[in-house]
């Protein structure tokens, strides 16, 4: 395989780009492709990769990002192993190498660990800048992306979220470590004060001023204060709402054993007593009807709603899934389920905003709850009593066949 097939890998790239570009992917874009691949040579330079194994970095230089063209973060990597596959197969690309190339490109995926050298230095490659002077350009546009892209999630605390990104990375190359390390601590220790001083001014709004100058304790004690009573708040609305939950299932519960007790005593008792005397038919029937449909409305109140389990590293990017809620992640693994609370307590928003949403989705079931429990009730109230005026009126205008009583009472059983 010859150098050509770069050329024709990065005429291809550059079109993609050009062709489907969306305007937002300030970071994630051609000019990055370059600069990695740009990196993958300088470092394969220095430790004298064979032309196939530069080959092969190069390639997936060229596609390890395009899949934020057609996909979300967090499944970018798989969409670009899938086009680079396709494009390799129609240029009739060895598939040993086509193979190295898709691992390579998987190989950048966060947090995965590079299982050789070429993984060492594609990895090294793509998080090059982490160590330059030019990170603080990058950061910026890697931020706008994402706010551009609607991932409101990490927007909040982005310097902390960034400077924790920086404190878990590590360069993988003796290479890279040598050259790089120094840089990214200037850039860790830069992003720290900035963090802190961030904090500082979040702090200081929050505070009042008197006429000398000095902040007002009061005044931040008055709003400690109210974050507390609006936590408070939540709490205790949430917990009313599932006593009140409770006591709807209690009542649903009487209403079944009740009426399951009223079924049985007049299939077993009524039933056969309509056999002879059928003038008791009607309201027979109609205890009965007014039994099943309470126990029906009753169960209909309490039936839990069967959810998909599941939610996906996009949803909580955006903040569309409340994790708050067992039915949005039962079926979610532990540590999927980690990493989106992580990312759920790092936005404030985002946390309080499940909150809510939890208390409201919790009233919309009591409301669905509570309105077929008082059909349910009223049913039955209504039914017993047209039931019992029913039993009433065919006693008492029911005529027996003339003579049929007083001969059955005198009937001598001899």
């Amino acid at each position: 395989m010859n150098k050509s097939i770069l050329k024709s890998a990065q005429q291809h790239i550059q079109d993609l780009y050009s062709k489907d570009d969306k305007h937002n992917l300030l970071y994630h874009n051609y000019n990055h492709a370059v600069t990695v691949v740009d990196r993958i040579n300088e470092i394969a330079a220095h430790y004298e990769l064979s032309e196939q194994d530069t080959i092969a970095l190069s390639l997936a230089g060229w596609f390890h990002d395009v899949g934020h063209l057609y996909s979300m973060p967090p499944e970018h990597e798989m969409k670009s192993e899938e086009i680079a596959r396709e494009w390799m197969q129609q240029q009739g690309v060895d598939s040993a190498i086509a193979n190295e190339v898709g691992q390579l490109i998987g190989a950048t995926k966060m947090p995965a660990e590079p299982q050789n050298l070429t993984q060492r230095i594609i990895k090294d490659a793509d998080t090059y800048n982490l160590g330059t002077k030019e990170f603080k350009k990058t950061d910026k546009l890697l931020k706008e992306e994402m706010r551009l892209r609607n991932f409101t999630t990490k927007l909040a605390a982005w310097n902390q979220h960034t400077l924790e990104m920086l404190q878990g990375h590590e360069f993988f190359t003796d290479y890279c470590k040598n050259l790089l390390t120094a840089g990214k601590e200037k850039n860790m220790a830069r992003l720290k004060s900035k963090s802190e001083d961030q904090n500082f001014e979040n702090t200081g709004t929050n505070m009042l001023l008197n006429e000398n100058g000095n902040k007002n304790k009061e005044a931040s004690r008055q709003n400690s204060f109210i974050a507390k009573g609006i936590q408070t708040m939540l709490r205790l609305t949430s917990e009313n709402h599932m006593q009140l939950s409770g006591m709807a299932d209690s009542k649903a519960n009487i209403l079944i054993s009740v009426n399951a007790i009223i079924i049985s005593l007049i299939l077993s008792v009524l039933i056969r007593k309509i056999e002879v005397d059928t003038y008791l038919m009607i309201p027979t029937f109609t205890f009965l009807a007014t039994s099943v449909t309470t126990i029906v409305l009753a169960i209909i109140a309490t039936r839990p709603k069967v959810t998909r389990g599941q939610f996906s590293r996009d949803d909580v990017m955006h903040g569309k899934t409340n994790l708050l809620f067992f039915g949005n992640f039962y079926k979610t693994s532990l540590d999927e389920y980690k990493w989106g609370m992580s990312m759920m307590m790092r936005d404030p928003n985002y946390l309080y905003g499940g909150l809510v949403d939890d208390i409201y989705y919790l009233g919309v079931v009591l409301g669905k709850k509570y309105r077929l429990l008082s059909i349910a009730y009223y049913i039955f109230m209504i039914g017993i009593l047209i039931s019992v005026v029913g039993f009433i009126l065919a006693i008492v205008l029911h005529q027996p066949a003339d003579g049929a009583a007083i001969q059955q009472s005198n009937a001598s059983p001899f």
